[in-house]
């Protein structure tokens, strides 16, 4: 069903990159999930009007919650594929993070009010009349919230979006809160035992989970979290496939909004090489992530000396006793610079967070990896914090 829909109203919807089929598959995310809703709301209303249930009019509720929710995603997906202008360069994508955290703020709000109904309901209890056509439209909603958590679950991991992931989310914690409230129609007629309020706390609590959930995975990403290890390791490999490119450092990603993805790398390549040669393959490189990927990669040349036997020997030693301490640090912009009665040994260190802190441990080891006792060698090295982070660990 969600393929059908999906070549039905999405042009080229295999081109997950373009920005246009972003907007498509939200905007039929955000349809599917207002239609649905409404449905669900009126049916569920109706149902808990005619039995006074307190318990299934928040369920309904919080299904027209999810609709207005719809709506913002619907308008958030529009704003963001708004293409980029001199007032914003980067494009308005992060606007579907921000429809994302409207959303959250929502469903905390309704949460927050139907719990003090519950409450309310718990102190003051009353008796309820339940029906098979409440208990139908109660199995009826459980069936569709599962349908429609598997279509935004498949959307979201199709476009990799962490709103229409949310959505899905919340569709599934729908289908504990009815089940919950079913719970209660059956146990309110067959035993008598009115435990609709507390039914409906929970049903307000599953709704604030859900909003806390949906709103930190919103702000993350707007903070500036860690890049997705497979973009990382795309571009690397990407770059280590043309046999020109000896190594990659210095990655860093830069995420204003899906779609909207930019990025700097060091390309290490031989300084004997030609020159312009050298820039022609970077300049390559950054069409095929232009064409291919819907990315903006900056690749910065960064030659280096390979047929110098005395530095190469000085950097394995270096190489081995950082690989000693932690397999995750690694060295570059190796250079040497000969003195009179000593030679510097320059270079850098991919610091990770967790060993900040242990850069005069590394200074030692290092310089002891070099020394002799014929000449002086002094290391010089400068540490850049792992911006990529774990993501890097594999490389």
């Amino acid at each position: 069903m969600t393929g059908l829909l999906l070549r039905k109203f999405v042009r080229n919807y295999e081109n997950t990159g373009d920005p246009a089929v972003r907007d498509a598959v939200g905007r039929l995310s955000g349809i599917v999930g207002i239609l649905c809703n409404v449905l669900l709301f009126a049916a569920k209303f109706l149902a808990g009007t005619l039995t006074g249930s307190v318990a299934i009019t928040a369920d309904a509720i919080n299904n027209l919650s999810d609709a207005s929710s719809s709506v913002v995603t619907l308008l958030g997906f529009k704003l963001a594929s708004k293409p980029a202008d001199e007032k914003h360069p980067y494009g308005y994508a992060r606007i579907e993070y921000m429809a994302g955290l409207i959303v959250a703020g929502i469903i905390l709000i309704i949460g927050y009010s139907l719990a003090q109904t519950s409450i309310e309901k718990i102190r003051h209890p009353e008796t309820i009349e339940f029906s098979a056509l409440s208990i139908a439209i109660l199995v009826g909603s459980i069936l569709m919230k599962l349908w429609m958590s598997r279509f935004n679950t498949i959307l979201g991991n199709h476009i990799h979006s962490t709103t229409l992931l949310a959505t899905a989310a919340d569709s599934r914690n729908d289908v504990i809160s009815t089940g919950t409230v079913l719970c209660a129609c059956i146990l309110a007629k067959s035993t008598g035992i009115i435990a609709d309020g507390w039914m409906g706390l929970a049903v307000a609590v599953f709704i604030l989970c859900s909003g806390i959930g949906i709103a930190r995975d919103t702000i993350s990403p707007l903070l500036g979290e860690v890049p997705d290890p497979e973009l990382i390791h795309h571009i690397h490999d990407t770059m280590m496939a043309r046999p020109e490119v000896l190594g990659v450092h210095d990655l860093v990603v830069h995420d204003y909004g899906p779609g909207r993805i930019f990025a700097t790398a060091h390309a290490e390549m031989d300084s004997r090489a030609d020159v312009m040669e050298s820039h022609e393959v970077i300049d390559e490189l950054e069409a095929q992530f232009r064409r291919e990927d819907h990315l903006e990669v900056t690749i910065h040349y960064d030659p280096i000396v390979t047929d110098d036997p005395e530095m190469n020997g000085l950097r394995s030693k270096v190489h081995d006793a950082l690989k000693a301490i932690d397999p995750r640090l690694e060295m570059h912009d190796v250079r040497m610079v000969k003195g009179e009665r000593h030679t510097n040994l320059i270079f850098d260190v991919l610091l990770p967070f967790d060993m900040v802190g242990r850069q005069a441990e590394i200074k030692q080891a290092s310089q002891d990896a070099i020394h002799s006792d014929t000449h002086q060698y002094f290391t010089v090295i400068n540490f850049d914090l792992d911006l990529a982070g774990k993501n890097r660990k594999d490389f």
